[in-house]
């Protein structure tokens, strides 16, 4: 392993060893046990990771001189056979050191507001949208996560123009942060006469869910508005002012709620949605300032890169950015098969990021 890593290593295990005699001690108050306590459980397997690396270092050490010096043959054939098993299980030890080393996103405990809209194509791309938005729904459920709809905007023929929810659970973010980009789709229209393939595309934004405390919104720089929600086609659903627009004046952003009956509980969606939306302006303002990392990443995180196509005559989804294909397009947008295509993604950003490291 590289010198520079093996004093970062080193750094580690002494900070590990200092917490630890910290934490068995007295006279830390309630708050600063609990924020030591954090990052020695952080610090923890990693540790552990560079002790069996070491160990394994250290027989190889050994083993290397068993089979070089021994005078007994049969031990040094055994010798021998150890030092060939274990050189082969040293590149593995030691990249699991160095994938724990990686820098970690803050974000990816938390959950997060998916948002999915309709773009070129017509109703086409109306009803590609809500395909995609029941994919997420379904995934969800599949890992155990609640899926709460926020806002539906349907077109009436099983189309959604826009739609979001927010999604909470562990790992949300972590698993759905690369899913943000324009997922495009080539299928033939049920309406389509000749059979010709048609291409359309929808958009999906995967936010954090921020909190109250990450965002503070001054409610003099709202403007807040009430109407009355519709359903598809215009047609009036509710007879009371319900439905209500949040306009953010500093920046632009509008966030509007209709899906409930109350109006106090369409602001509290709308205001959880434009908090996040604008803790994710923060956040990809402080990534467009780190370009020289952006390098290790998969992916710009910008709405507007195609990312994944969906071709339904030939029954294959295809990421852009890993070159993985897959001929399971049914198991993909049934959740079934997405965890493959997100595993595939994952791998490759903690190798891009690996490379970073090891550079």
């Amino acid at each position: 392993m590289e010198p520079g890593l093996e004093g970062r290593l080193e750094q580690l295990v002494r900070r590990h060893a200092e917490l630890r005699e910290a934490l068995t001690g007295s006279g830390l108050s309630g708050a600063e046990f609990a924020k030591l306590s954090k990052e020695y459980s952080e610090l923890s397997p990693i540790v552990e990771g560079i002790d069996t690396l070491r160990r394994a270092q250290d027989d190889l050490s050994s083993l290397a001189d068993m089979a070089k010096s021994s005078e007994d043959l049969e031990l040094q054939a055994l010798a021998e056979d150890e030092l060939r098993s274990l050189r082969e299980r040293l590149p593995g030890l030691e990249q699991r050191v160095k994938r724990a080393l990686l820098p970690k996103d803050s974000d990816d405990q938390r959950n997060a507001i998916l948002e999915v809209r309709a773009g070129t194509g017509g109703e086409e791309a109306a009803l590609f949208a809500g395909v995609l938005f029941r994919m997420y729904q379904r995934y969800a459920a599949l890992r155990g996560w609640r899926f709460e709809i926020l806002d539906l905007s349907e077109t009436g023929l099983g189309g959604l123009k826009e739609a979001s929810a927010s999604i909470s659970g562990r790992d949300v973010f972590a698993r759905l942060k690369f899913e943000s980009g324009v997922h495009r789709v080539q299928r033939v229209p049920e309406t389509e006469a000749s059979g010709r393939i048609h291409t359309s595309a929808a958009t999906i934004a995967v936010l954090p869910e921020a909190e109250e405390v990450d965002v503070r919104i001054d409610e003099k720089e709202l403007r807040i508005d009430v109407f009355r929600a519709s359903g598809p086609g215009g047609q009036s659903v509710n007879t009371t002012d319900s439905a209500v627009r949040i306009t953010h004046m500093p920046t632009g952003l509008v966030v509007i709620q209709q899906d409930e009956k109350s109006q106090h509980k369409n602001k509290a969606k709308a205001l959880k949605v434009l908090r996040s939306r604008l803790y994710d302006m923060e956040r990809q303002a402080r990534d467009s300032a780190r370009a020289a990392d952006r390098k290790s990443q998969v992916g710009s995180g910008d709405r507007s890169e195609r990312i994944r196509t969906y071709n339904f005559p030939q029954g294959r989804v295809t990421d852009h950015r890993v070159n993985l294909t897959l001929y399971k397009i049914d198991k993909v947008i049934s959740g079934e098969a997405l965890d493959e295509i997100i595993d595939a993604i994952v791998a490759e950003d903690q190798a891009a990021k690996l490379a970073v490291v090891e550079g």
